[in-house]
């Protein structure tokens, strides 16, 4: 079957992206609304894209009403936010977070979510991720006739809890990917496990 991308709509298009470049990690982004509450939410157009300068970068679309994000809003007009790694046994509250609250309603506090402060960030990281990036912004492009906003963010530094740093063969540290147990995006509803760790010698 050849899926032809000029014959879909912009939603169909989404879909059939979002179900077959799987899995896709997620970016769980907490950053700060105007009036200093903290806001939350999910994203899985999300990934690495240089380590010189140390980037990451996220996609964020419209909400269902034509408006931007409260996230893309937030970053542009306030530059610092917080990227976490989702373990599995956050996944109830990571899905619950992308609800579309009133304004003002701060997820975290909607959820009961514990907060701490972070070292290397103006605003705090959430306790339970094993993996939390302070970040801030770099550049925004705004890509297509939606717009979609292409949110370039610099990480300064990264908080790894320690039950998931061991150390390698060489006695270099290593993170382990096993317990930090990431969960994974799918399409549609669905999600995916760590699974089972695979190893391959690189060849020269």
């Amino acid at each position: 079957m050849f899926i032809d991308f000029d014959a879909m709509t912009p939603q169909q298009v989404y879909f059939t992206l979002t179900q077959t470049v799987i899995p896709r990690p997620i970016a769980w982004v907490l950053s700060e609304n105007a009036d200093g509450s903290l806001n939350l939410a999910p994203f899985s157009y999300f990934n690495a894209v240089s380590s010189n300068p140390p980037l990451i970068m996220m996609s964020a679309g419209l909400k269902p009403d034509g408006g931007a994000k409260d996230t893309r809003d937030n970053i542009r007009d306030r530059r610092d936010f917080v990227i976490h790694i989702p373990s599995l046994e956050q996944l109830d509250d990571m899905n619950a977070s992308s609800a579309s609250l009133p304004p003002g309603v701060s997820e975290v506090e909607h959820l009961g979510l514990e907060t701490t402060a972070f070292e290397g960030s103006r605003l705090p990281r959430l306790v339970d991720p094993k993996v939390a990036f302070a970040c801030s912004l770099y550049d925004i492009h705004y890509i297509g006739d939606d717009p979609q906003s292409l949110i370039l963010g610099e990480v300064h530094g990264v908080f790894v809890d320690d039950s998931v740093v061991g150390e390698d063969a060489k006695g270099r540290r290593k993170i382990l990917a096993e317990k930090i147990n990431p969960v994974g995006r799918l399409g549609a509803g669905e999600y995916v496990s760590f699974g089972e760790l695979l190893s391959r010698t690189r060849p020269d």
